[in-house]
């Protein structure tokens, strides 16, 4: 069953690499630009057939793709190159594909909760035993947690997450009847609870309650907020890569991403049959799309945020200097920008390998 999913999840990869690529494609098409190849995956070519101006191939690693336009790394004379349109017209392009993924991530959402029904909601539940002196400070069963710490509160989860993260002292604002409550700061220590089986364990002393929003308008409002609540997660991740409370051995490649998938899908089995599986893999697979949205805009070389900062540099210095900036230039920190990220690939797939074996 496991390989079943990890199956599921490498075809579902592809088509967001094909969706990525078809927003470069399509926006280039639309605005004019001559599109030499459209590839989906690296590597050597299986298959490939050309149509008017664009070669169409698939290669051999479903781990990447490329729409490769007409004067994007060097210098060119044709009319309809990349180098030649305006940078309002490149920046369409260069943003289309994450976009496109962006997109894809929503409608995934919108699929798993239209069978899955939405998240529970982040709305108070009860007081633990020993812990019924927070109710003295303001917070009431019932209410729904809006921010913590100053963090929007969406689900159940984000609840739980930044309750984890945050300190003794917790800024808490909560909607109570349809309105913003602001708390203020709550003393919220972990207490010693002893579970049901006689093992000691520490908790805030706050359950959170199963709660569901139901409806076509609450399912729609809730797909956004988990694209948004995603978003969050991929940039807290990077946060915490930046300060190191994370390391490289915590990220993951394709490989650990594939065998991340295997398990979740396992885990719905385990609980909820194929039917559980699959929500797993669909939800898993929405993340997946939002992070490639979001990774792939950030200023690295590269990326299409490392070209996107490019055209900034570029537009300064040709206000600077009267004259645009050689490509050749560009293709340059983006040959070094590709085997650096070639190289962390290598390594973080090696760490997989390591966390697997």
């Amino acid at each position: 069953m496991t390989i079943l999913f990890i199956v599921i999840t490498i075809v579902l990869f592809g088509l967001l690499i094909a969706v990525h690529e078809f927003g470069h494609f399509i926006a280039a098409k639309l605005l004019g630009v001559r599109v030499n190849e459209f590839a989906i995956g690296m590597g050597p070519q299986l298959l490939s057939r050309t149509r008017g101006e664009t070669t169409y191939s698939l290669r051999a690693f479903p781990v990447g793709g490329f729409c490769a336009m007409e004067g994007e790394d060097e210098n060119s004379d044709d009319p309809r190159s990349f180098h030649n349109k305006p940078a309002w017209k490149k920046f369409i392009i260069l943003v289309a594909g994450a976009f496109m993924n962006f997109v894809a991530g929503l409608l995934l959402i919108l699929i798993l909760f239209s069978v899955a029904g939405s998240p529970s909601m982040p709305v108070v539940g009860e007081f633990l035993s020993g812990a019924e002196d927070i109710a003295e400070q303001g917070l009431l069963p019932g209410d729904e947690f809006y921010r913590i710490d100053g963090h929007r509160i969406y689900f159940r989860n984000d609840a739980i997450l930044f309750l984890s993260r945050a300190g003794e002292d917790v800024a808490i604002e909560v909607l109570r009847d349809g309105e913003r409550v602001d708390l203020g700061t709550l003393h919220l220590p972990y207490r010693i609870q002893v579970e049901e089986n006689g093992q000691q364990v520490l908790k805030r002393g706050i359950t959170v309650g199963e709660v569901r929003e139901t409806g076509p308008l609450a399912t729609i409002r809730n797909v956004w907020y988990q694209a948004i609540d995603y978003v969050r997660m991929v940039w807290m991740s990077l946060g915490d890569l930046v300060t190191g409370a994370v390391g490289i051995q915590d990220m993951s490649g394709p490989i650990g991403i594939l065998a991340i998938a295997g398990e979740k899908g396992q885990q719905g089995v385990e609980a909820a049959g194929l039917f559980g599986g699959m929500v797993n893999i669909l939800d898993f697979v929405a993340l997946i799309a939002i992070n490639l949205a979001v990774m792939n805009l950030l200023p690295i070389p590269a990326l299409d945020g490392g070209q996107i900062l490019f055209l900034f540099v570029g537009g300064i210095y040709r206000l600077l200097r009267g004259k645009r900036m050689d490509q050749k230039y560009l293709g340059y920190v983006n040959m070094i920008g590709f085997f650096c990220l070639i190289a962390l690939m290598v390594v973080v797939a090696i760490s997989d390998v390591t966390k697997l074996l």
